[in-house]
């Protein structure tokens, strides 16, 4: 039977492969960079270090084929990433001068946790990430993995939440629709942003 429930530290390498799996643009992403653990340690592990008592796994009864993760307070997030999480990962990844690659702008925002704060979206404080494998997909899943993340934002008094969808990916976009997530007052080249209250039941 397939359950959520929360993150253990033994959960890690399958939310990496997980996140691996899912990174190009919902496709896999293994071997597109130097290092495989680049797209985890940039939208998977400072999650799981920081809040992982806001991290959620889809669990099939014999490993994780899914996960929901995110922050309460993207500013707070956005500090502690800088003060505890990017010491660790400087000598994997250094600084590159001037980003031209794909890889190179990842590295560059992994250096750069702040990109991730705009003041637009103030009033929308949290923000998360999900994703499932694709035989997983479908099936009501995210749905339940959204929903067990909204309660745990509600329970700690956070009124809303955000996240940004490339404004390609249109199936994105109608999945989280369908959770009553709105389009918010800001836009940067190719993305949306989405958000909605943790108040209002899935």
């Amino acid at each position: 039977m397939v359950t959520v429930r929360p993150y253990r530290p033994d959960d890690r390498a399958d939310v990496y492969d997980v996140c691996v799996r899912t990174a190009d643009a919902g496709g896999d992403a293994t071997g597109l960079f130097s290092t495989d653990d680049l797209m985890p340690d940039v939208f998977a592990g400072p999650y799981l270090e920081l809040e992982p008592e806001l991290a959620f796994v889809l669990d099939d009864g014999t490993r994780v084929v899914g996960y929901v993760l995110g922050t309460a307070d993207t500013a707070r997030w956005a500090a502690e990433h800088r003060a505890r999480w990017l010491p660790r990962m400087v000598e994997k990844y250094p600084l590159p001068s001037a980003p031209a690659t794909r890889e190179e702008h990842l590295v560059d925002l992994l250096h750069h946790p702040e990109r991730n704060v705009h003041p637009e979206l103030a009033g929308h404080p949290a923000h998360l990430h999900i994703d499932l494998l694709p035989a997983h997909q479908g099936q009501g899943h995210g749905r339940a993995l959204v929903r067990t993340f909204l309660a745990a934002l509600a329970d700690r008094g956070v009124p809303a939440v955000h996240l940004g969808v490339l404004e390609a990916n249109t199936g994105a976009r109608a999945f989280y629709a369908r959770l009553g997530f709105t389009e918010l007052p800001l836009r940067l080249p190719d993305v949306v942003y989405l958000g909605r209250r943790t108040d209002v039941p899935l």
